[in-house]
């Protein structure tokens, strides 16, 4: 797909009413329907933006096929149903590309097409703000965006992440800045350039993503030096940049930058502190503390989640608290310290146990049970308990949310370094041969570097089943991956 022009949402022909989708609502209104959809949603730490004039958009064959986050959405709703079986067209026939030779069947709407050599995706449009989960230029970003990812596309992901109408060149000048002050329009690609990062992240790992997003977070701060004429507009710009500066820390972080995660994640800290922002400051201290446990300094790890804990409390997140509850665990079990460990994990464990909320931050959509089962994995791997690790990593890949696949190869490499250092070798190969059959989608150094010490534990027990196919799969990985 080196060009592409985008048609319009709207077909020439009249839209042919979606039955199929009315059916499955059956005697509820639009509107009780619209509140189904959005509590599935939450259940499944997606965002969407359903009301009954987006149901009565779809059963009125308006929306040919859904973006990417309602169709996780809808297959979650209905589970042994194709989209197809809902009523909708395939993907690639509401995206204007063009024909297809004779023979080459579309893909099923909602099956990602399969990036070629050199295919850097279609121009991004511009983002409707108004209502961002519906348009059909959502449906092209989204698929650009992945495209991009995979083929490493610099420019079009830089682009594609950079909030609309702003000058994201590294090399831009004070001159070539906003010169206007910003709205609320700035705002919304400010915070919606967070989510694409968080999504791609989830989906792809950090390695391929960070090279790109320095230059969206120079354009959030460029923003912020612009000003605004309304102070509800100023904090949304404050909390989007300290976000936006949370998530490229981490990108830096996952793909083994330490020392330039450090920096985001101080300046998020900064920014939150000079507006006064709790939420902000708790979510620095957060990755801070995580941050610290990966770098080998496990009392900063705990002192930072200590800190997270008391600005975070009054917010009134339990999720919130048992996922700091956990950052502390893990600089426990840094300091070999087991009856700290164990008793800021209780801690984990009894918040999560208390559900979600409103109050629950936009940020903490991965924090289900497959991320605490993940967490409390490391903090038995850290001290020496392999077993009761495995066990926890194990649980952790069954239960993720299987669009999420850089966690399941986290979850999954986890397991197969407790399952190696627990004396397990036949185990071990296999839970990293599934690693390996993932890594054409992720790229992560944090999954890479748990291979390679997996790989190196391994080495004595080549005559082990399956340990010579691992270990010659994982040497003839190309350099980097």
């Amino acid at each position: 797909m080196a060009s592409s022009t985008v048609t319009s949402s709207q077909p020439d022909r009249p839209p042919r009413p979606n039955l199929a989708f009315r059916r499955l609502r059956g005697r509820r209104s639009p509107a009780e329907f619209a509140a189904l959809v959005r509590r599935a949603a939450r259940e499944i730490g997606e965002r969407v933006s359903c009301d009954a004039r987006y149901v009565g958009r779809v059963e009125a064959g308006e929306i040919r096929c859904p973006n990417y986050a309602y169709e996780r959405v809808f297959l979650y709703m209905f589970p042994g149903r194709t989209l197809a079986d809902l009523g909708f067209a395939p993907r690639s026939s509401v995206r204007g590309r063009g024909a297809r030779p004779a023979g080459d069947a579309s893909p099923p709407c909602g099956t990602d097409p399969v990036p070629t050599a050199g295919d850097t995706g279609a121009a991004v449009k511009p983002y409707d703000t108004q209502d961002p989960y519906e348009t059909h230029e959502n449906h092209e970003e989204s698929d650009v965006l992945r495209r991009a990812f995979m083929t490493g596309g610099g420019a079009t992901v830089a682009a594609a992440l950079g909030p609309f109408g702003l000058p994201i060149d590294a090399a831009a000048t004070p001159a070539d800045r906003p010169q206007r002050r910003a709205g609320s329009t700035e705002a919304t690609a400010l915070e919606e350039a967070v989510r694409r990062i968080r999504l791609l992240d989830d989906r792809h790992g950090a390695d391929g993503l960070y090279r790109r997003a320095a230059a969206p977070l120079r354009a959030a701060y460029a923003l912020l030096d612009a000003g605004a004429t309304r102070q509800a507009t100023v904090d949304r710009l404050h909390s989007g940049a300290g976000e936006l500066a949370i998530s490229v820390g981490w990108l830096a972080h996952d793909s083994g930058r330490f020392d330039d995660a450090r920096s985001h994640y101080a300046e998020a800290l900064a920014t939150a502190r000079v507006t006064g922002d709790p939420a902000l400051e708790a979510h620095a201290f957060c990755n801070t503390a995580f941050l610290a446990r990966d770098a080998g300094r496990p009392r900063e790890a705990v002192r930072a989640a200590q800190a997270a804990q008391r600005v975070g409390r009054p917010l009134g997140s339990a999720r919130l608290m048992s996922l700091l509850a956990l950052r502390e665990a893990g600089g426990w079990a840094g300091l070999a310290d087991r009856t700290g460990c164990e008793q800021a994990l209780a801690r984990a464990h009894a918040l999560f146990a208390r559900g979600r909320s409103d109050a629950d931050p936009e940020w903490m959509t991965f924090y289900g049970e497959a991320e605490l089962e993940g967490l409390e994995a490391q903090c038995w791997s850290t001290l020496g308990d392999w077993p009761r690790a495995a066990r926890h990593a194990r649980r952790a890949a069954e239960v993720q949310d299987p669009h999420f696949t850089r966690n399941i190869a986290l979850y999954t490499a986890e397991l197969a370094d407790d399952l190696a250092r627990g004396g397990r070798p036949d185990e071990a190969a296999q839970a990293g041969l599934r690693v390996l059959e993932l890594l054409d989608q992720v790229q992560s150094s944090r999954i890479q570097t748990m291979l390679a010490g997996t790989a190196r534990v391994l080495l004595p027990h080549r005559r082990a089943l399956g340990v010579s196919e691992f270990l010659e799969r994982h040497a003839s990985l190309p350099r980097g991956v």
